[in-house]
């Protein structure tokens, strides 16, 4: 009988998930940060380099929606870029971010 029960709330948990399925989210790889003024930012142009806050070879931040969600590295695809997905945050700790 507990059996029973367990996997019929089993089949609702995965039946409420796949409700989720299709919500998009925003999935953003973050390579670093830097603070400027506005009268550096207004002298940018093409060619400009702009240190950040990370050195060469540092896992980049993969978010979802803001939320930190794992630390990957920029890989190729082809002709194009990727990313690899490392270490990934706990799902606690993710919580507590929200």
């Amino acid at each position: 009988m507990a059996e029973e029960v367990e996997n019929t709330e089993n089949q609702e948990g995965t039946e409420n998930l796949k409700v989720l399925e299709n919500i998009d989210v925003m999935l953003t790889v973050e390579v670093g940060r830097t603070e400027i003024t506005i009268k550096d930012l207004l002298r940018l142009n093409e060619g400009s380099v702009v240190e950040l806050d990370r050195l060469a070879g540092d896992p980049l931040d993969i978010m979802v929606n803001n939320t930190k969600i794992a630390k990957g590295e920029v890989v190729m695809v082809g002709e194009r870029f990727g990313v690899r997905f490392g270490e990934i945050v706990d799902p606690e700790k993710r919580m507590e971010s929200i």
